[in-house]
Formats: C-alpha cells, structure tokens, sequence
C-alpha cells in the first residue's frame, strides 16, 4: 500500500505529490471495471473476452504511460523507461487482444503482457524501494501480475469464462491495491497543500 505521508526534507519521490493520485485512481477504475465485467457477465464469447480483455490492457497501458510524468520520472531515465516499456507492451497485448479473438490467443497474449508489465513494475518497485512513494504498490502489483499471467494457461482450454474469471481477478485484486493508494494520495497532497 501506499507509504503514509514523509516530512520535508526526505529522499526525493516519496514527498506527496500533488498531481500523481489522478492516474493512480483512473488505473484502479479501468480495473474495477473490467473486473466487474467479469464477474457479471455470466457467459461470455470469445469475441466479448477479446473486447473486455483487450480494452483493459490498452487502458491500463495507456494509463501507466500517461503516469510516468505525474510520478516524476524523466522517459530516459531508468524507472521511465522499465514503466513505459510496461505501458507499451499492456497496451499492444491489448490492442492484439481487440483485433484477433481466441482463448488459445487470449491466454497467452494476455499472459506475456501482464507478466512482462508485471516484472518491469516489480523490478521498477525494487530499485526505488523506500525512495518513491509509489514502490511498494509496483511490487506489489507486479507480483499481482506475475501471478495472474502465470495462472492464464493453465485455463486456455476452459474456455472464455474461465480465461476471463482469472484476468478479472487478478484486475479486482489489482484495482483494489490501486483505489487504495490513489485514495491515500490524494489526501497526503490535501495535507501537503495545508488543505485539511
């Protein structure tokens, strides 16, 4: 979870910053909403798991590029370039995922995404373990990540359904992380802002 409020004069990247909570919550929406299309939608086609799954990661790509400057990283920069890389490939597992419909397609397209996404946001955590405000909540979800994609195939010959079932888990757990931290955010910078 996110790390609660630091005084002046700590280590740079973990001051609240004023701007960040906005694509940390709209994140945690297109989560929460893909997963609840999941949940709801009782029996999906191959094409409707195609849709959802695709405009989820394209959304959460887009999402996380949009992101990086709100997190204060430069895109050269070493933490810029592993969460654009992320953002990137989220976003053409996604795009692949409206395009061309399948199960045998879906999990692994959707798993390759999520687990390179993951790994980057893991690795991206690691190195600014304690420095930026947002890394724990990156290793956190990129295990989240990592596990999802490691489930996905080993439900490819269940169907839509169940390929969809795995992915909106692995979203809702991720969404949750993700409101909470956006949430927590956007109240340290209330308080950063003498707001109260």
């Amino acid at each position: 979870m996110t790390q609660p409020r630091t005084p002046a004069g700590t280590a740079p990247g973990t001051a609240p910053r004023p701007d960040l909570w906005r694509p940390v919550l709209l994140r945690s929406a297109a989560a929460l909403v893909f997963g609840a299309v999941t949940i709801f939608w009782a029996a999906p086609s191959v094409e409707v798991m195609g849709w959802a799954g695709g405009l989820y990661l394209l959304a959460t790509g887009a999402l996380l590029l949009r992101g990086i400057q709100a997190a204060g990283f430069q895109r050269d920069g070493a933490p810029g370039k592993m969460l654009s890389a992320a953002g990137a490939v989220l976003a053409g597992a996604g795009l692949s995922l409206v395009l061309l419909h399948g199960d045998l397609l879906f999990g692994v397209v959707a798993a390759t995404g999520l687990g390179v996404a993951g790994a980057l946001e893991l690795l991206c955590g690691l190195m600014l373990r304690g420095r930026h405000v947002l890394s724990r909540d990156w290793i956190t979800s990129g295990a989240i990540g990592l596990g999802t994609a490691a489930l996905l195939p080993f439900f490819i010959g269940l169907g839509a359904h169940a390929l969809l079932g795995v992915a909106g888990g692995g979203a809702i757990i991720s969404g949750v992380l993700w409101v909470l931290s956006g949430l927590t955010l956007r109240h340290d910078a209330g308080h950063a802002a003498g707001k109260p």
